[in-house]
């Protein structure tokens, strides 16, 4: 069974900063991209960020791009998401997965990935 468990969220201003991490239980971390997605209330789950196994280019979703960065140290199966500039509309749930098929491609999709976390909340006042 594979186990996703993320770490990190909390409470923060606008402008500051956060480094979620996400760890991934047994051989379950290669070679399969990964990635985060987030949810705020009411809302439904949106695409965060992504990297592949092969090579480690990634992908944002254009809200984040340029404050956020995805990483990932696959000799201890984590994933991690440096959030800088933070500001209130990031406030959400944040989720890591992976994805359904090994050696893919970076994928904004829901259904691309089979495995999810149980979220880390992150929390940004104005």
């Amino acid at each position: 069974q594979v186990q996703l468990v993320e770490s990190g969220g909390g409470l923060v201003q606008a402008g500051g900063s956060l480094r979620l991490a996400c760890a991934a239980s047994g051989r379950s971390f290669s070679p399969y991209a990964m990635a985060w997605f987030r949810q705020a209330p009411g809302k439904e789950r949106e695409f965060v960020a992504a990297i592949r196994w092969i090579g480690g280019s990634t992908l944002y979703a254009d809200s984040v791009k340029g404050r956020f960065t995805i990483s990932r140290e696959n000799a201890k199966n984590m994933l991690y998401l440096q959030m800088n500039s933070l500001k209130p509309e990031d406030t959400a749930v944040y989720y890591c997965a992976r994805a359904r098929v090994p050696n893919s491609s970076n994928s904004r999709l829901r259904n691309d990935y089979e495995y999810w976390g149980q979220g880390t909340q992150v929390t940004v006042s104005s």
